[in-house]
């Protein structure tokens, strides 16, 4: 079926709308700041909502105007930042807004007033409480129950995993290993933090039978000074070295 001239320009206006609507919501979410759903405030999560539904709208309906989808969503935007930066610099308003952590079990005890408080079921409790590794509440010193809704656990100091500390252990700095090559793609940055060039990084290439960085799927640099180098499957296993 052949659509006609005006068909096909309405759907490249959807189209077109649809991009437009899409990036602009991306875009919102994105300078809100990187959290995952579950780590959200409750504020922030209804301006998310919020945010999604107002595109939607001129996103399906090609008679809305693309800005009353545009407008109020960069207008959520602004509110939220000034709600954030009110936040910031105010633990009342903070408290009001996003409420204050609560403590539901307290020295291997439940604290059953916070509990009816808060209409948290025992059951779900009971449950976190095993997804975290503690299927009995007496092993547990606090249960704190976060703004956002996340359960964070203590356990007593005897039913903790020992710790180098517990045994005066002296353990030597690790870091983080810098990324040399992701996907066949040579990190630059991570070259000049290490204070490395290209040439240095082919020879270690060299080293694993690897000519070119596009063979490589990812190789890394330790803060010991291993190189970690994983071939693509096409070519070569991984394996690791020692710098020179």
């Amino acid at each position: 079926m052949v659509l006609p001239l005006k068909g096909k320009i309405t759907l490249l206006i959807l189209f077109g709308r649809t991009v437009i609507l899409y990036f602009t919501a991306v875009l919102v979410i994105r300078i809100m700041g990187k959290r995952q759903i579950g780590q959200l405030q409750p504020f922030e999560l209804v301006i998310t909502i919020i945010i999604a539904e107002l595109v939607v709208i001129p996103m399906q309906d090609k008679d809305v105007p693309l800005l009353e989808g545009l407008v109020p969503a960069f207008t959520l935007l602004f509110l939220q930042y000034l709600v954030s930066l009110v936040l910031m610099k105010s633990e009342g308003a903070r408290g009001m807004v996003c409420g204050i952590p609560s403590v539901l079990v307290h020295n291997g005890r439940l604290v059953e007033k916070e509990l009816r408080r808060l209409r948290y079921n025992l059951s779900d409790l009971l449950e976190q409480l095993r997804v975290k590794g503690f299927p009995d509440v007496s092993d547990v010193e606090f249960a704190v129950l976060e703004t956002n809704g996340e359960l964070s656990v203590v356990p007593k100091s005897q039913k903790r995993p020992v710790q180098p500390a517990d045994l005066q252990l002296a353990t030597s700095y690790e870091g983080l290993p810098l990324p040399l090559i992701v996907d066949g793609k040579v990190k630059v940055g991570s070259l000049a933090k290490a204070r490395l060039d290209r040439s240095w990084l082919q020879t270690e290439m060299q080293k694993q039978g690897i000519k070119k960085p596009k063979d490589v799927l990812y190789a890394s640099l330790g803060t010991d000074g291993t190189v970690f180098v994983q071939a693509r499957e096409s070519n070569q296993g991984w394996q690791e070295t020692g710098t020179n």
